[in-house]
């Protein structure tokens, strides 16, 4: 921001910049009274102009703290103190500038990502080998893509090259760059290695995940924290306080002065501005650790959370399940009621339904393309292939289709999980797949409850006994299991230890993220759904990152806190100090500066804290095929 930009958006602090450097010319070319009277006649119209604010805001029903500040400001042009007056009033008019300068150290996490995004992009035309520069936003789904080396990736795509290194750290904060090879997907926003390589772009950069984290963190930057009415619980008593210091002052002493003296030191700068730049100074911590927070309201909650319930399915479970058994009903074979429920679950974006047709072509079955299809949205999916209508997903679902109540074949063991098949309103059979807990998640319940958060709930739309077991390998207590995304928000609400934490991924727990207290979003490949409707979304694809985001809501609650008691105690230290005629006016006001000062320095501590443990150095750390994302549950 140049000069001039600066003036016309500061523009009161530019005019008490402009008095004052008057009031000063005055009282060199000896002219005091004339200098009195500019001074005292900007100061009282400011001090109009701040009045009247106040007054609409009472009327209203808020109470803040700009009596304080009118109060101050009247009283130190009432006993002549014309100097101390403008410094009060150039600490009041410069409040914003110094807000939006702290401000902007403690999100420089947040603008570091917003500045990123991606502006072109070199697309590789059919007929050629030469790559054209184009705008990023011109990138459509199918176009192959150079990526040079060092340069960012425009859009989520599919590397075409046998492999490559990304840095994904100011995405998700993992420190060290990630293997990727041929066939698996590369997200937009990362760095490239050493070596060019080539892409196939499969959305646009409006679709493409950098796009919604970029959308998610303007969302945050223009976020207002409950600041104010963290700054409204101090307001009343800290005006009541020094009124009553600077009104005992003049009682027992019976000079005027003494009244302005104490008030000087009680303007509200550190509870107006520490709080939010705490607030701010969070979010981009979290930011920094892969965490994107919707703003302070929810770093708030976070910070106050005392309970927590879980989806399963790719939160706890790594969601990325393997075909382990095939269960016919006769008339049926294995290998036909494989590939009739592969040929329909081509249909379902559901983690479940990949992995029954990546083990339908493992066995070389061919998957027929459907006459219909339509995925029943946290049920599964229904199709017409080969002229039998074919049903693949839940147990009720499958029941409703069958007439009649169905049973598994076999025995689930810890950690399986069932798929229910039905063709032409008859039970056809099972499929038997395991989805194995995620290495981190005891650790991270364990995390958790140290923290004071728990005991854990299972909420799931996955079978019985799958939860059951999966939640014994967990140790979580309470399990509920077959549940509709209705039946979700109904649990979550009646959970009695408030707030409450949900965490999922799918676009069946969209509502539930919505109606819990802190919903967080698990996973950067998570549902566009279910990253709107939280309060939080995970980037990395990591589980510990929850109990990361709960730390970084307790630190940043602390720090804003501890800012404000920090203000509020020297303020009032030094007032009593005042009350004693140790300050005069112009001293008082400008210490009131060094108070604001080291207020919003310790507000900015919220942008540290301990380091996030990371894997020890190595070379790069390989990334498992990314799943597609869960809704069923």
């Amino acid at each position: 921001m140049n000069m001039f930009s600066a003036i016309r958006r500061y523009r009161a602090v530019a005019a008490t910049v402009v008095v004052g450097l008057a009031v000063f010319a005055l009282l060199a070319a000896g002219l005091p009274t004339a200098a009195a009277w500019l001074a005292s006649t900007y100061v009282l119209v400011i001090a109009a102009v701040t009045a009247a604010g106040m007054i609409r805001d009472i009327r209203r029903g808020h109470w803040g703290l700009d009596i304080l500040a009118v109060v101050a400001m009247v009283s130190t042009v009432a006993v002549g103190e014309y100097i101390a007056a403008l410094i009060i009033v150039l600490m009041l008019t410069g409040g914003e500038a110094l807000e939006d300068f702290a401000a902007g150290r403690a999100r420089s996490e947040l603008d570091a990502l917003l500045a990123r995004a991606p502006q072109s992009a070199h697309r590789v035309p059919l007929d050629t080998d030469t790559p054209e520069d184009i705008p990023a936003d011109q990138v459509r789904a199918g176009d192959v893509l150079l990526i040079k080396p060092a340069e960012l990736v425009p859009v989520d795509g599919v590397l075409l090259s046998p492999e490559a290194g990304f840095d994904e750290s100011s995405l998700t904060g993992e420190s060290l760059p990630v293997t990727v090879t041929a066939g698996q997907s590369v997200m937009s926003g990362s760095v490239n290695g050493s070596r060019a390589v080539r892409i196939r772009a499969t959305a646009t950069t409006a679709d493409s995940q950098y796009q919604r984290i970029v959308a998610l963190v303007r969302e945050a930057a223009e976020s207002r924290a409950p600041v104010v009415r963290l700054a409204d619980r101090f307001a009343v008593p800290f005006t009541a306080v020094s009124l009553l210091i600077a009104g005992t002052a003049w009682a027992l002493t019976g000079d005027p002065a003494r009244f302005a003296e104490v008030l000087v030191l009680a303007t509200p700068c550190p509870l107006l501005i520490a709080a939010p730049v705490a607030f701010m100074g969070g979010m981009s911590r979290a930011a920094r650790n892969g965490i994107i927070v919707k703003g302070g309201a929810a770093l708030q909650q976070l910070a106050r959370a005392r309970s927590i319930a879980f989806d399963k399915t790719g939160t706890l479970t790594y969601g990325r399940p393997e075909l382990v058994g095939v269960h016919p009903e006769p008339p049926f074979t294995a290998d036909r009621l494989l590939q009739l429920a592969a040929s329909a679950e081509q249909y379902s974006s559901h983690v479940l339904a990949a992995a029954v047709q990546d083990a339908a072509r493992d066995r070389g079955l061919f998957l027929s393309a459907a006459e219909s299809a339509a995925e029943i949205a946290t049920n599964g999916v229904q199709a017409t292939v080969d002229g039998h209508l074919v049903l693949v997903g839940k147990q009720r679902f499958v029941e409703a289709a069958a007439g009649g109540p169905v049973t598994a074949a076999a025995v689930v063991a810890p950690g399986q999980l069932v798929v229910y098949v039905a063709v032409d309103g008859s039970f056809a059979g099972t499929l038997t797949l395991s989805d194995t807990p995620r290495e981190n998640a005891r650790a991270t319940l364990d995390r958790l409850a140290a923290l004071g958060i728990g005991p854990a709930v299972m909420l799931t739309g996955d079978g019985k006994a799958t939860a059951e077991s999966t939640a014994a390998a967990l140790g979580i207590g309470e399990v509920h299991a077959q549940l509709l995304p209705e039946d979700k928000v109904r649990l979550v609400d009646a959970l009695p230890r408030r707030p409450v934490i949900m965490v999922g991924d799918g676009v069946n727990d969209a509502p539930v993220l919505a109606a819990a207290d802190v919903g967080i979003a698990m996973g950067a490949r998570g549902s566009t759904a279910a990253g709107e409707s939280a309060d939080a979304v995970i980037v990395a694809d990591d589980i510990s990152k929850v109990a990361d985001a709960v730390d970084i809501g307790r630190r940043t609650m602390r720090v804003a806190l501890g800012s404000i008691w920090l203000g509020v105690i020297l303020s009032v230290g030094l007032m009593l100090v005042a009350a004693f005629g140790f300050i005069p006016a112009v001293a008082g006001a400008l210490t009131q500066e060094l108070v604001d000062l080291l207020a919003i320095l310790n507000a900015l501590r919220a942008l540290g804290g301990p380091a996030a443990e990371r894997p020890d150095p190595g070379t790069h750390q390989a990334r498992p095929v990314p799943a597609p994302v869960p809704e069923k549950g």
